[in-house]
């Protein structure tokens, strides 16, 4: 039998991905500073609660509050010994959330960067990134997550580590870079890059693309490398909700649920399968991209020109 997330896209011509969970996380009450995982533990009711928003706003992919749960990052917070059971918890909360949906809902168990640099420019070797990617992986898989979803990856060799962890506890899985305005992610790696990087892995992953880095526009410029490299895997794109601000004490992002809306039309349009938000994208963010990608008709697919144009006029005046 086919995995979930193969079946729901032979079924539907795109999936809604959910929204930022660290950004709405923060203005749930996470003090600045505290590692988000952690309230997988000591605020599970917030955690299920943010899921089920963005269950209730469209999203047929929710993420776990588990992208920064590895040795590397939860030793900053002295947990490092807590990573199986703040993924299993992870998956766990998202798992009970998913079962009062009444519809199919996919739970996909994030994997964000180690946090350090990558041998050679840094200390960080694959094995050691493997090692400390299959732990979480192996929690996430133990906690019911369908799919592991890797994102915000910014070296080659970090995905092929990832990868690598996929393949260990054999899970099928998700992977994302995160690229840089100019076109390249923070290490250098261009989307053709990564795409030729994704048909040469022994494990391939079930889908791949871009997430944060940058906001709609330039996200969707960049995802246009992957349809330009051949490749035929189905491609997500789940960028940032413009550019953020501190307002009445929580973050805001300055593109509007409307903005999201006509990203997300024109991510369908390239023929994008996963769409969704990254930092800064609220369930009312992705109320709008659902009602979008439901009634807005089909149109051809939009040059980079009418991408940027769409983007700035539907930001408005000053943007």
């Amino acid at each position: 039998m086919p995995d979930l997330l193969s079946r729901m896209l032979g079924e539907h011509p795109w999936l809604l991905a959910d929204g930022a969970t660290g950004t709405n996380l923060y203005n749930m009450g996470l003090a600045p500073g505290q590692a988000p995982d952690l309230w997988c533990e000591t605020h599970p009711d917030k955690v299920r609660e943010l899921h089920r928003q963005m269950i209730a706003s469209g999203a047929d992919i929710i993420l776990t509050n588990s992208f920064g749960a590895n040795a590397s990052r939860l030793r900053l917070a002295k947990a490092e010994a807590r990573v199986g059971a703040l993924n299993r918890a992870a998956a766990r909360l998202a798992r009970e959330a998913v079962a009062e949906a009444g519809r199919a809902v996919l739970v996909a168990g994030s994997m964000g960067p180690i946090g350090e640099i990558m041998a050679p420019m840094g200390r960080l070797t694959e094995a050691e990134a493997t090692t400390m990617f299959t732990e979480q992986a192996q929690a996430l898989k133990e906690g019911g997550a369908d799919v592991l979803w890797i994102e915000t990856i910014s070296a080659a060799e970090e995905m092929r580590a990832a990868a690598r962890a996929a393949q260990v506890v054999r899970m099928p899985w998700c992977g994302m870079m995160s690229f840089e305005p100019g076109g390249r992610s923070m290490m250098g790696v261009t989307p053709p890059q990564l795409a030729a990087l994704i048909d040469r892995l022994p494990y391939p992953p079930l889908a791949y693309g871009a997430n944060c880095g940058t906001g709609p526009a330039e996200l969707l410029l960049a995802v246009a490398g992957f349809a330009a490299s051949g490749n035929e895997r189905p491609l997500i794109a789940k960028p940032n909700a413009g550019v953020p601000r501190y307002q009445d004490g929580g973050l805001i992002y300055d593109a509007t649920p409307e903005v999201m809306a006509e990203f997300a039309v024109l991510a369908r349009d390239m023929g994008i399968r996963i769409v969704g938000g990254c930092c800064g994208t609220t369930p009312a963010h992705l109320a709008a991209m659902r009602d979008a990608l439901v009634e807005a008709p089909r149109g051809p697919r939009p040059t980079p020109d009418a991408i940027s144009a769409r983007i700035a006029e539907a930001m408005g005046p000053g943007e």
